[in-house]
């Protein structure tokens, strides 16, 4: 499990495959296929059930990579405003349950707000760029990590709850009570048969 926090030249070279362009490009590739969907939705299940978005600006994570899919886990990129840090105190809780997190400072050249013909590019009809302080992270969870919360079974306490366990109970506990209640019509079924058949104090049966 790993905790990083780098300085901006660090977080530039660590990140520098990320910028405008691949920004757009990873979010249209996660609509266009179905499987990059489905992971990105069991990777934030994960992040979901430990309750990070609690945490203070942690709902401000703009998705800037990912998920990219290796041989045991899965990673995304996220991205915040320099003035949104999210809270560090979130990192933590996700080490603690297997999840590798590395957590930097950079800048992003983004395109700047058009409102005349100066914001524009020298021959083009490009905006022009300016480069804008951010937060990167990069989060890689385990796939037996996906896979177990995804299934239900979340460990709590160090104690292990399996919620199909749970619904078993809850079937069992059904059919034992159908079972009772069945029971329960046969014996009065039976005692009315046996009042049916003894007989009474002139020494007839009753009818």
């Amino acid at each position: 499990m790993t905790n990083k926090f780098t300085d901006a030249t660090q977080a530039n070279s660590f990140f520098k495959d990320i910028n405008f362009t691949s920004i757009v490009d990873t979010i249209k590739n996660i609509y266009m296929s179905d499987g990059s969907m489905n992971t990105l939705l069991d990777f934030e299940r994960v992040l979901d059930d430990a309750d990070i978005y609690a945490f203070r600006n942690w709902i401000n994570g703009e998705l800037v990579q990912g998920p990219v899919i290796g041989r045991y886990n899965c990673s995304c990129c996220f991205m915040w405003p320099y003035k949104l840090m999210p809270d560090p105190k979130a990192v933590l809780r996700l080490t603690a349950i297997g999840c590798d997190v590395k957590m930097m400072k950079g800048q992003l050249e983004v395109p700047i707000a058009v409102t005349s013909y100066e914001d524009f590019q020298s021959g083009s009809r490009y905006p022009k760029m300016q480069e804008n302080k951010v937060w990167f992270m990069q989060i890689e969870i385990p796939f037996e990590l996906m896979d177990d919360i995804k299934e239900g079974s979340v460990d709590i306490a160090e104690d292990t709850i399996d919620l199909s366990e749970i619904e078993d109970a809850y079937d069992n506990d059904l059919e034992q009570t159908k079972s009772d209640d069945d029971a329960g019509a046969d014996d009065m079924m039976a005692a009315d048969d046996v009042t049916a058949g003894a007989p009474n104090d002139g020494g007839a049966f009753q009818i």
